[in-house]
């Protein structure tokens, strides 16, 4: 077989792999990804609605320009109140960028250190969760642990677990997935026993402790740590493929508009105010976090999808927030989908 023939023979195999897979794909998808790309931001949120999106938020911080911010479809589908781009919002697992730095924080002084384990900090779990005496904060923090995750119990989200007890009961006594340190596998167990942790160290809440050294430094005035403490009139309706009704009074954690995560996101990421006002940070902290997570996150509960992210190209922060989740993820790789079309059109517009 001559080069150029089996050059030829590879083209129509990876055309018929493309064709083959986007066969299994939701057609969907691919039109979301073909259609032309809006000239605004706003054009690409209702887009967004024509695909199937009951409401959606997004709030843009590009460096040296006024914020932005968007909304479309529905603040409440029933009483058919628009989209309010300040409304609260479930950021889900967005929080956990708070507890990092939070870690951070507690590391830096002295009072927790990355390389204690589990029997370090909960010795009653000894026993209960496999490789216990192996199990690192650091590890935990980067979702490298194998401990199994509470929230993949069968119909957990049918009927939320409420208390640290009743989480953490769902993966005692289970094998791990693996050995520590010798995979990656996103597991809300791990900031569970975090979260345990710092409550235990501090003896108070952590989330005071998140308030007192995060939150109120950067007046960050809508961020909350749950529901009870909200006006549930301010908190966008978010609901799921397949159940009638609204999910807002479901208590999943931390609310927070969207300017608030964003204000949040560029102080995390922006390198050159370490140290400083208007940074998460205080000397010393950015290296500890830098060495242990991620700059941004996203976020999934029924109901709610939610994105933080920042492109550093363009300097740009963007939270993008959809009220509607369905059961197979397909809304999740939806909404990746037309997160990527709107840095495209900031790009755009700077190059423009």
């Amino acid at each position: 077989m001559t080069k150029k023939r089996g050059k030829q023979i590879f083209r129509i195999v990876l055309l018929l792999g493309t064709v083959i897979s986007l066969y299994f794909v939701p057609w969907l998808l691919v039109k979301a990804w073909i259609l032309p790309l809006p000239d605004t931001v706003q054009g690409q949120l209702e887009q967004a609605i024509d695909h199937g999106f009951d409401g959606m938020i997004v709030y843009v911080d590009r460096a040296g320009q006024p914020p932005e911010y968007y909304s479309a479809g529905w603040h409440n589908r029933d009483l058919k109140i628009p989209a309010k781009p300040d409304a609260l919002f479930k950021i889900a697992s967005i929080s956990k960028l708070y507890d990092a730095v939070a870690v951070t924080k507690l590391v830096n002084d002295g009072r927790l250190s990355l390389d204690k384990t589990i029997a370090d900090y909960l010795p009653e779990l000894v026993g209960r969760i496999e490789n216990a005496e192996k199990i690192t904060l650091r590890l935990m923090i980067q979702h490298r642990s194998g401990i199994p995750n509470f929230t993949d119990a069968p119909d957990f989200w049918a009927a939320p677990t409420k208390t640290f007890e009743e989480s953490i009961a769902l993966i005692l006594d289970k094998p791990a997935n693996f050995e520590p340190g010798e995979d990656y596998e996103y597991c809300n167990t791990n900031y569970l026993l975090i979260n345990k942790i710092m409550d235990n160290e501090l003896g108070y809440s952590n989330f005071q402790f998140i308030q007192e050294e995060i939150l109120e430094p950067l007046n960050l005035n809508h961020t909350f740590g749950s529901l009870s403490d909200v006006n549930i009139e301010d908190v966008m309706s978010g609901y799921h493929e397949g159940y009638p009704y609204d999910l807002k009074e479901n208590d999943h954690g931390m609310h927070a508009t969207a300017e608030d995560v964003g204000t949040f996101l560029r102080a995390l990421n922006d390198a050159s105010l370490s140290g400083r006002q208007g940074s998460v940070f205080k000397p010393g902290e950015r290296e500890i976090y830098a060495s242990v997570y991620e700059f941004e996150h996203g976020g999934w509960v029924p109901g709610y999808q939610s994105f933080a992210e920042y492109d550093e190209d363009i300097d740009a922060v963007v939270v993008a927030f959809y009220s509607t989740t369905d059961p197979k993820l397909y809304n999740w790789n939806l909404s990746e989908i037309i997160n990527n079309r709107i840095f495209k059109i900031l790009k755009k517009r700077k190059g423009s």
